[in-house]
């Protein structure tokens, strides 16, 4: 049980942290904190998000206190992939404008050259109107 509350304070640092660095004060919280605790660099995450038309989004993406811990790919419903910041050197976030909505799914794994253990994976959406 001890585990499970020190994973879960460990998140909650990580997506602090993540946020203040990562979510610039014009884009507006959805609520919500991906997160999951991966073993190692082979787990990957899988989180299901819809993005609405008509939106600016920011994904944040975040494990450990520094930046380039978390590669994450975001696929269409098809797994078609709409982006992955492991071309852009694992950058923490992504600013990007939907203009229909659509249903996407997000994995998230740890960054095998700077992990050599577990981790907390956290995955943060801002937003503002277009």
């Amino acid at each position: 049980m001890f585990s499970c509350i020190s994973a879960s304070a460990q998140c909650d640092s990580i997506a602090t942290a993540c946020a203040k660095r990562n979510i610039d004060p014009s884009f507006i919280s959805d609520g919500q904190q991906y997160r999951a605790l991966l073993v190692n660099a082979d787990e990957t995450a899988e989180f299901h998000v819809t993005f609405y038309g008509g939106t600016i989004y920011r994904l944040a993406a975040c494990s450990g206190m520094t930046d380039g811990n978390l590669i994450f790919t975001i696929y269409d419903s098809q797994r078609n992939i709409l982006f992955t910041n492991s071309q852009y050197q694992n950058a923490p976030y992504w600013d990007f404008s939907i203009k229909s909505t659509v249903d996407c799914i997000i994995d998230a794994q740890l960054n095998p050259t700077t992990n050599a253990g577990s981790g907390c994976a956290v995955i943060l959406i801002g937003f503002k109107q277009q």
